[in-house]
């Protein structure tokens, strides 16, 4: 498949109501165009076109919302370096993309040196950087592999972001939110540690239209299924 390719499909699969939510946030939008294609939509498409850095690299130059998102989703774990991760995250465009970059199944969260991002990132000056190393650290947060942080390196991010959230902007404690439901779910002391720090967080207001109930960290880590499986 071919960038031309690409872009003639998102052209075709382009969705009006989704083109005008996204006017409303142009002053944001970094520049960018989009096609209002949802990513569910896209999600299914990156799995027809299958993993392949050369077209990742021609669709992230692009200025086109849904190229960037699916650059981000074929790109390789195996090929993709720091330096390329340093660069992107310099070119999200206020944020946009943050959330497909460094969560939700994150491709790079799949390489080789994500620990030592998580590291670096979560302890930036840039808020931006901070956002998605708190994504990052989410998706590590799910891990059941052995190269998993132990127990004591997760409860460091937690006291972290217990010293920490209150000074951040929302969509970082949003990311700091994240990372604190995957990490209380992996044991009893970790549930009990996030589960104080999301209690002194509070729920976090996202949504300044009131149209979504705000992020409630410590509601979903007391949820019975959770408290059953840990033995709490």
């Amino acid at each position: 498949m071919t960038k031309t390719e690409v872009l003639e499909f998102l052209k075709r699969e382009q969705d009006p109501r989704g083109i005008a939510s996204w006017e409303k946030h142009a002053k944001s939008s970094g520049g960018l165009k989009s096609f209002g294609i949802g990513l569910t939509r896209l999600r299914k498409y990156a799995k027809q076109l299958g993993r392949d850095p050369k077209l990742a690299r021609q669709l992230w130059k692009t200025k086109v919302y849904e190229a960037r998102v699916l650059a981000l989703l074929i790109d390789d774990p195996k090929t993709m370096t720091i330096e390329q991760a340093e660069a992107q995250v310099e070119e999200l465009q206020g944020g946009h993309l943050a959330h497909v970059f460094s969560s939700c199944d994150a491709t790079l969260a799949k390489t080789p040196f994500v620990l030592e991002l998580v590291e670096k990132w979560t302890k930036s000056k840039d808020p931006i950087r901070r956002r998605c190393g708190y994504g990052l650290l989410y998706e590590v947060s799910k891990w059941k592999k052995k190269s998993a942080p132990d127990e004591a390196g997760f409860l460091a991010h937690v006291e972290r972001i217990g010293k920490r959230q209150a000074k951040e902007s929302v969509d970082v404690r949003m990311a700091m939110g994240g990372a604190l439901m995957g990490i209380g779910t992996r044991s009893k002391k970790l549930h009990a540690a996030t589960l104080k720090v999301a209690k002194a967080m509070g729920p976090i207001e996202f949504d300044p239209t009131g149209k979504c109930d705000p992020f409630d960290v410590a509601k979903r880590l007391s949820h019975d299924l959770i408290k059953q499986r840990l033995g709490v």
